[in-house]
């Protein structure tokens, strides 16, 4: 089915940019909220995306003008009878997401999409929560959607294949890339993410290093931005929510660093509410500083030894079980980190770096780490199961990929 029309609900930063990049694709979109304030702040923020192109000469006013008239406000469904997907794009609230997708359900036709920019909420309950469970999906952009390209495309357990085929073409006619990703909690790249900036939460409240010690190291490996300074750009309260689905789903080794549930207290979620792991707008009560020596008097734990291995390695554990469990193919996986955090092109992906490394040495050094810091670094065991293979990476042409020897 070709996407002539979209809905798209939720007209805050996610959701606007979802219409912006819909409309620029030249596909009509409808943007809905529960107030015109909401919907005229969300077309603004579409609007500034589109002049930002404009001042950079690429393209010109008539050309913005055009994209613009493609987007309709509205605070009602009555606009999206004819729409051919829905998209929505509100907080991770499970219940909230049941509603919404209930009330359009009366609305539009009964071949309508409906698709959820869900970071880690099971698609397979929300299609259940719908009298269309075949046609429910996971359509999962990342921030900023009008700058990258990834969407994870997941299927619940009750969607269609041919559902999954229109969202893969209608994800290629947006210009970005589909990636299939089959259901788990926080699907593919925040299940790899979240241990990443976990663990560098760790090594601050241990205070193993400094957060511009950390962040500085993780950039010099060829990260676009450090672990902290993505988490305040996210916000801590998305971020927080994504850990608690992951603790609820995988257990110990998710176990989340007590900072979090501090600074989530607190209600510094970062950059939004001008402090986070960093302080915005030149004040500095202090108050991080404060947490991280209360939170090592009270655990006994302090100057543990930093290493990028600390951060990196998680993933690239949590890469071999998703390989694992076919949540997606390696190939799918190493372009998904390059394309949705930015993991150094020169490494070509997560796990075409652990083939680098040698998977012998990796295997080495996760047990090292897990005898050092607990079950969060216990390994995958398809990684022994490749090492007794002698399946070790680039050195003996066969790991998670083959080399020509």
């Amino acid at each position: 089915m070709y996407i002539y029309k979209a809905g798209v609900v939720g007209a805050g930063t996610m959701g606007s940019e979802i219409a912006q990049v819909i409309s620029y694709a030249g596909i009509p979109v409808v943007l809905r909220d529960v107030n015109q304030e909401l919907v005229d702040k969300g077309i603004t923020k579409i609007r500034s995306i589109y002049q930002k192109r404009v001042d950079k000469g690429k393209m010109d006013a008539s050309q913005l003008e055009s994209k613009l008239s493609l987007v309709t406000g509205t605070t009602t469904l009555d606009a999206f009878g004819d729409v051919d997907i829905v998209v929505e794009a509100v907080p991770e609230k499970m219940d909230l997401k049941k509603k919404i997708f209930q009330e359009i359900e009366s609305h539009v036709s009964e071949n309508t999409i409906f698709a959820t920019n869900t970071s880690a909420l099971s698609v397979s309950e929300l299609g259940a929560a719908t009298k269309r469970s075949g046609k429910v999906i996971g359509m999962h952009f990342f921030f900023p959607a009008h700058i990258m390209k990834l969407v994870e495309v997941i299927p619940g357990l009750a969607t269609s294949t041919e559902t999954i085929d229109d969202v893969m073409g209608f994800t290629e006619s947006l210009r970005k890339i589909p990636v299939r990703v089959n259901e788990c909690a926080g699907f593919l790249v925040n299940r790899l993410l979240m241990p990443y900036l976990n663990e560098a939460a760790y090594c601050l409240q241990e205070g193993a290093a400094t957060i511009q010690e950390i962040d500085q190291a993780m950039v010099s490996f060829g990260l676009p931005m450090g672990p902290f300074t993505l988490v305040d750009n996210l916000g801590l309260d998305v971020c927080f929510d994504v850990v608690k689905v992951l603790l609820d789903s995988y257990g110990n080794r998710m176990e989340p660093a007590t900072i979090w549930l501090k600074l989530y207290e607190a209600k510094r979620f970062g950059r939004k509410t001008g402090a986070g792991f960093y302080e915005y707008g030149g004040s500095n009560d202090g108050a991080l500083g404060k947490i991280i020596s209360d939170l090592q008097k009270t655990s006994n734990i302090k100057k543990t030894k930093f290493s990028s291995e600390r951060l990196i390695y998680p993933m690239m554990n949590e890469a071999a079980l998703c390989v694992e469990e076919h949540v997606a193919t390696e190939s799918d996986i190493d372009m998904s980190m390059v394309a949705g955090i930015g993991f150094p092109q020169d490494k070509e992906g997560i796990l075409h770096y652990a083939d680098q490394i040698g998977l012998d040495q990796v295997l080495q050094t996760l047990e090292k780490l897990y005898r050092e810091f607990g079950s969060r670094f216990w390994p995958a065991p398809r990684l022994r199961r490749m090492v007794g293979a002698q399946f070790l990476g680039k050195k003996t042409g066969r790991g998670f990929f083959e080399y020509s020897t």
